[in-house]
């Protein structure tokens, strides 16, 4: 088969995956646990210490979350960082 032929029919595969994840996806008010923000709420100041719930929320329940997202600032941070310094060793 062609190269071309090989790589459409793929590229229509994925768009179809894609379409069919999109539409099976449930609508925002119909979350089928509800209970999450609940647990979150009421256990949040015994499980954690924090008298504030979002606080608990970002750093004790969802610390993984929170640190692979601090990784991801520090990194773009220092990309834009070093890009910029190259940059201005190339024009002195």
């Amino acid at each position: 088969m062609n190269k071309k032929i090989i790589v459409l029919c793929l590229m229509l595969a994925l768009f179809f995956a894609l379409v069919i994840g999109v539409f099976s996806l449930p609508s925002f008010s119909a979350w089928e646990s509800k209970d999450v923000s609940r647990y979150y709420m009421d256990n949040s100041l015994e499980k954690t210490g924090s008298s504030s719930v979002v606080s608990a929320i970002v750093w004790d329940f969802r610390g993984f979350d929170t640190m692979g997202e601090e990784t991801v600032l520090f990194t773009a941070t220092a990309g834009i960082l070093t890009l910029m310094a190259v940059g201005f060793r190339r024009r002195k």
